[in-house]
Parts: C-alpha cells; sequence; structure tokens
C-alpha cells in the first residue's frame, strides 16, 4: 500500500450551496486543489476540491459532488489524504512529518531513546514526540540543535537533549 499523508481537515459548511471551510497542512494551502482527489483516513471515499478560495487562515472550497449544506455538514472533521508520491521531494533538511513518525530515535552515544512517536506545533515552533519502550514520552524542540541527525533512509534521527532535560541546572551567567 502506498504511504498517505494527511494535507487537509474539512471544517463547518459555509453556506447554503455545499461550500466548507478547509484547513490545509501544506506549505501553499491551495496546492490541495493541485492533488487530483484526496481520500478520506479509511480511504472510502474520495473528494476533489474543484474551487477554492484563501480566507483568514484557511480556505473556503467546494468539494465535487457536494452541492448542500447538509451534504458539507456531514464532512466536518474529515481528514483529507494524499499519496505520498505526489507530493513535491522536501528541500535539504525538510521534511514531511509522514516521513518522520516512526524512525527510531538515539541519542549522540547510540544509546536507542524510542520511536518518533509525532510531530507538534502550538504554535512555537515544532516539537518532537519521542516515545520510549516504557515511560512517558519526551517532548523536545524541532531544532537542528536538539535533532542533529535525520536519517531517513537510515530510520534513524540523533537526539541531543538539552541539559535541563537530562537532569543538569542550566548554566548560570
Amino acid at each position: 500500500m502506498t504511504a498517505r499523508v494527511c494535507v487537509a481537515r474539512i471544517g463547518a459548511a459555509h453556506g447554503l450551496r455545499g461550500e466548507v471551510r478547509l484547513w490545509t497542512f501544506t506549505e501553499d494551502p491551495m496546492s490541495v486543489t493541485r492533488y487530483g482527489p484526496l481520500s478520506t483516513k479509511d480511504g472510502a471515499r474520495q473528494l476533489e476540491v474543484s474551487h477554492a478560495r484563501a480566507a483568514s487562515d484557511h480556505l473556503i472550497a467546494t468539494l465535487t459532488g457536494v452541492t448542500t449544506r447538509e451534504e458539507a455538514e456531514r464532512l466536518n472533521g474529515t481528514e483529507l489524504y494524499v499519496a505520498r508520491d505526489k507530493l513535491p521531494e522536501t528541500d535539504e533538511g525538510e521534511f514531511y512529518h509522514a516521513d518522520l513518525i516512526g524512525l527510531a530515535a538515539f541519542d549522540a552515544a547510540g544509546t536507542a531513546l524510542g520511536t518518533v512517536a509525532a510531530i507538534h506545533n502550538f504554535g512555537a515552533g515544532d516539537i518532537i514526540e519521542i516515545a520510549p519502550a516504557r515511560g512517558p514520552t519526551l517532548m523536545l524542540p524541532f531544532t537542528d540543535a536538539v535533532v542533529p541527525i535525520v536519517d531517513i533512509a537510515g530510520g534513524r534521527v540523533v537526539i541531543e537533549a538539552p541539559a535541563e532535560i537530562d537532569g543538569e541546572e542550566p548554566n548560570s551567567v
């Protein structure tokens, strides 16, 4: 099965003719109009963005075959996916979150820390979540200093946790 990437989430209906609010997870929000049919998480339904226009922090979109407010309301919260191979290649130092999830995480000495469980962004930058074999997850800034090595082909990331995370006192000035 081809890997799929979530590129958008349908929000509330907009107007009476089946338009929806669409939150995209792409660098260029309008790119969702160029991917062709998008599928639901379970793959049971295909939806194509036939028209979209920018709103404040989302798009107002028309989906092929969705013509009434009631149909649009039933789609609220639906995530839309595209095959990974339809996405453009990333630049050096850029990654699709889907490519990072599941990678093994090691510290600089080669000790296994767990696996990458998720990448979050709560507004102040990306956070990498590492799930150890046992115990609570570790959430760290996803920066070059903390994650100096991302080796997708090798299936691993290297984590250099800040001193505060390792339990040491930060340096005093």
